[in-house]
């Protein structure tokens, strides 16, 4: 004692003297995401009944791989949930209606949350910016201490600070690292461009792996929380990411091979459900039928096809759910857009542009959506108009988000649509917006951005030129004095791959706020 078992993904188990407590498990047999994702390895061996015994649940966020309504339905009325506390109401109501009544605990960051009356405890440790509701979970039980990173991007002084706080010591830390991400694997680019794009993607999130776990030097680190596979027709054409050479998804033996390279002065391991280890006596239990599996690329094709023919019906029970639209779709769109269009100005300046959605199928159509600092406008596309982005997807899904029963995100992350932006630079406002759609997250983001102190400094060198910058990322935070790689006149920040030219400041990449950067002469 204690025991930390893998569910897969994100998901494990704790069992401490006192209590049993799972964090982020998603074990649905829909899988997630409009059964797009499933778990891969599978999960289904594991026996239910005894893993949902909990005391305790905690979940970090609310994407469907880790809030997984499916669990909850199925816990005892004694378990408590706990959830960070995010800026805006979306994911606690969320949480509530899928609750089933059981006591739900928002954990305010960095507060420790008693567990059992021997001194374990919970807190958690959300991404900085108000941005990203995503956090990581850090947990001492029975005297060891677990950084369940899940889907949080930490920086590297939030992961020391969770060690100190856990006494100096983690006996366990497990990041994520496979980003699963609608970029690029969505969008539209020649095969060439979209190799290059997919492996510079993975080796940046292998790094950021890298760099926080050096800063941090827990007992054993692992790579976890991803990726999963696609089992439909509309989607399983993407299981090319999950190439261990050249795929865009890293599966937890490929990033551990390439970080044992890469830090080789760390203990790493890789597990899968249902493997456990004691903390205490560092011994691993293997589980007999996860052992069986491969993630190599030739066993991969067979494995995916009978899983696929075991999921079906529960796939085909997803679809009846998102029947297709009724007339009127343009009207509710066109309504939905104008009530995110009222809710912040700040958001409307920064996104500044067109989006074409080419909505298929029954009732469907061309629509632009003109994101202006004036407001919102909605109409039939033109040909005289040049959008910056073009999203195309089927009604079904359209009428899902419009009746309330999905959220846009949940949209985007299940790869049931393509994109195509020109230029090709991330809009992370415009997802802010579609994310939140509640006026308190984002005037959250506004106070954060607009409240920024600069004054911490630090200076980079690059092709013999020396620059004064900030020390701290204008995305999201990010320490760049340890998190990022300095190369061709850019300053690429780990956290989220965003990329200034030191320069001029501007990010080269996606729409931010200048570096506000200065050539040290």
């Amino acid at each position: 004692m204690p025991k930390v078992t893998f569910l897969g993904h994100a998901g494990i188990a704790v069992d401490a003297a006192a209590f049993h407590l799972l964090a982020d498990p998603w074990l649905a047999p829909t899988g997630a995401f409009l059964g797009a994702w499933h778990q891969y390895p599978r999960n289904d061996h594991l026996d239910p009944a005894a893993v949902l015994d909990a005391d305790w649940i905690a979940v970090s966020h609310e994407h469907l791989d880790h809030f997984d309504p499916w669990v909850l339905d199925r816990l005892p009325g004694r378990t408590r949930i706990l959830i960070p506390r995010y800026p805006g109401p979306a994911f606690r109501e969320r949480m509530a209606a899928a609750s089933g009544g059981r006591q739900i605990i928002e954990l305010t960051a960095w507060e420790k949350f008693p567990l059992d009356n021997r001194g374990s405890w919970i807190t958690a440790i959300p991404e900085l910016s108000p941005m990203c509701h995503d956090a990581a979970f850090l947990v001492v039980a029975d005297g060891r201490g677990i950084l369940h990173g899940n889907d949080a991007r930490l920086t590297a002084a939030q992961a020391r600070r969770a060690k100190h706080l856990a006494g100096g010591r983690l006996d366990l830390m497990a990041v994520q690292a496979s980003g699963a991400s609608w970029h690029p694997i969505c969008y539209r680019y020649p095969a060439a461009e979209m190799a290059k794009i997919s492996m510079d993607k993975r080796v940046s999130k292998l790094r950021a792996v890298q760099r926080l776990v050096r800063q941090t030097a827990p007992e054993l680190a692992v790579p976890f929380a991803g990726p999963p596979c696609f089992l439909d027709a509309e989607v399983d054409h993407l299981n090319w990411v999950l190439g261990q050479e050249d795929g865009a998804f890293c599966d937890p033996e490929a990033a551990m091979e390439w970080l044992r390279e890469h830090l080789p002065g760390q203990r790493w391991d890789a597990f899968k459900p249902g493997d456990a280890i004691d903390l205490d006596t560092g011994e691993i239990t293997r589980d007999p039928v996860s052992a069986e599996f491969s993630f190599a690329d030739a066993d991969r094709a067979d494995y995916l096809k009978r899983y696929a023919a075991d999921r079906a019906p529960a796939i085909a029970g997803v679809m009846a759910m998102n029947p297709e639209p009724g007339p009127g779709l343009f009207d509710r769109f066109a309504a939905h857009f104008e009530y995110l269009g009222g809710l912040s100005d700040y958001f409307l300046r920064q996104i500044s542009m067109t989006v074409r959605f080419e909505v298929t199928g029954p009732n469907g159509g061309v629509w632009d959506v003109d994101f202006g600092p004036d407001g919102v406008r909605v109409a039939a596309a033109s040909e005289a108009v040049r959008p910056h982005y073009r999203i195309t997807t089927a009604g079904r899904w359209i009428e899902g988000v419009l009746a309330g029963r999905m959220a846009w995100e949940d949209l985007l992350i299940s790869f049931r649509l393509s994109l195509y932006r020109d230029p090709d630079v991330y809009n992370d406002y415009l997802v802010g917006l579609l994310k939140h759609a509640n006026a308190p997250a984002l005037e959250a983001v506004e106070e954060y951005e607009t409240g920024r102190d600069e004054s911490e400094r630090i200076t980079v060198s690059c092709d013999g030129a020396r620059y004064d910058i900030p020390r701290y990322c204008p995305h999201a935070g990010e320490d760049l004095s340890v998190g990022a790689v300095v190369r061709d006149g850019r300053i690429h920040c780990l956290a989220h791959n965003f990329a200034f030219d030191l320069a001029s400041g501007e990010c080269v990449n996606a729409r931010a706020a200048n570096l506000t950067s200065r050539k040290v002469t």
